[in-house]
C-alpha cells in the first residue's frame, strides 16, 4: 500500500467518474443548510501536477480530464466538473488537476467539515501543505479504513464517506467489504462512496455480491469502460458503488454516463453501467 502513488494516473477516465459522482453527491449535502461532515479514507497528496514526472510517465489524463477540457459543448454535470478543474489552472493550459481532498474543500460551508486519512508519510505532507491550514479540515498520517470507524457516526448526523483504495493486493477486496459493513453499522444513515477498478472482472463480482448480501439497503453502482475486459489491458473500467446515493443521482448519470462512454471509450469499445444493486 505505501508503494502506491495515484500522480500516476491523475485526472484519468476513472478520475472523471470518481469525482463526477463526487461532485454530485457534495450539490446534494449543500442544498440543506444542515452542517454535514465528510471523511475521505485515502486523501492522497490532494494536488496533482500533470506536467511532473510521475503524471507524465504514462499520460493517463490524455483519455481523462484533457478529453473534457478541451470540449466546447459537455453535458451540464461534466461542464460544472470542468469549471471545478479549471479554477485550479491559472490559464487555459490545463497543468494541475485537484484530487478529492480539494474538490471537497470547494463545496465546504463554514460549519462544514472534513476528515483526511492517508498512509503514506511523503503524500500526507504534500496533504497538510494543500488544504492550507483550513481550519474546516483535519488530516491524519493513518490508515483511513480502520481509523475512520471511530468518527462514526458524525456529530452532524449527515455527509459522506469517500473510500477510494488502490487494490494492490487481492486482499484488499474482503477488507474494504468488512470495513465498508463496520462503518454503515455505526453509521446507516450516510452517504458511502467506493470506488473500484475492473483488472479482473472476478474481483468485482465478488465484491458486488458481497455487497449484496450484507444487511444494507440502497445501494447504485455507476461504471464506466473505456476497452472491454482483458486481463491483459489493465484497468479496462472503473466504477463508483454508493449507499444512500443522493435521490437524483442514477438519473442525472444516465444523461451523463452514456456521453463519457462515447467520448473516451478507445476504438469504440465505450461502455457503461448504472445498476441498483439492493434497493431502498
Amino acid at each position: 500500500m505505501l508503494s502506491y502513488r495515484h500522480s500516476f494516473h491523475a485526472g484519468n477516465f476513472a478520475d472523471v467518474l470518481k469525482h463526477l459522482v463526487l461532485i454530485k453527491i457534495l450539490e446534494h449535502l449543500c442544498k440543506k443548510d444542515k452542517a454535514f461532515s465528510c471523511i475521505d479514507t485515502h486523501s492522497g497528496p490532494g494536488d496533482y501536477v500533470l506536467n511532473g514526472d510521475y503524471a507524465l510517465k504514462n499520460k493517463e489524463f490524455e483519455n481523462g480530464i484533457t478529453q473534457l477540457w478541451q470540449c466546447s459543448d459537455l453535458p451540464e454535470d461534466l461542464n460544472t466538473y470542468v469549471k471545478l478543474i479549471k479554477k485550479f489552472n491559472s490559464t487555459d493550459t490545463l497543468v494541475r488537476y485537484p484530487g478529492s481532498p480539494l474538490i471537497t474543500q470547494q463545496y465546504l460551508r463554514s460549519k462544514d467539515h472534513l476528515s483526511l486519512y492517508e498512509l503514506h508519510s511523503t503524500e500526507i505532507e504534500l496533504l497538510k501543505s494543500a488544504i492550507n491550514k483550513d481550519r474546516r479540515i483535519h488530516a491524519f498520517h493513518a490508515d483511513g479504513l480502520s481509523s475512520a470507524i471511530a468518527l462514526l457516526p458524525p456529530k452532524e448526523h449527515r455527509g459522506l464517506v469517500f473510500i477510494d483504495p488502490s487494490y494492490e493486493i487481492k486482499s484488499d477486496y474482503d477488507l474494504i467489504i468488512k470495513r465498508l459493513i463496520q462503518m454503515h453499522k455505526r453509521y446507516a444513515t450516510g452517504i458511502f462512496a467506493l470506488w473500484y477498478p475492473v483488472i479482473d472482472r472476478t474481483r468485482n463480482q465478488h465484491l458486488e455480491k458481497a455487497l449484496k448480501k450484507a444487511d444494507i439497503k440502497n445501494i447504485q453502482l455507476f461504471e464506466l469502460g473505456i476497452k472491454e475486459d482483458s486481463p491483459e489491458h489493465g484497468m479496462t473500467s472503473s466504477g463508483m458503488i454508493v449507499i444512500n446515493p443522493p435521490w437524483t443521482l442514477a438519473s442525472d448519470m444516465q444523461k451523463t454516463l452514456p456521453w463519457l462512454s462515447n467520448t473516451l471509450g478507445i476504438d469504440g469499445a465505450g461502455s457503461y453501467r448504472i445498476e441498483t444493486l439492493v434497493a431502498e
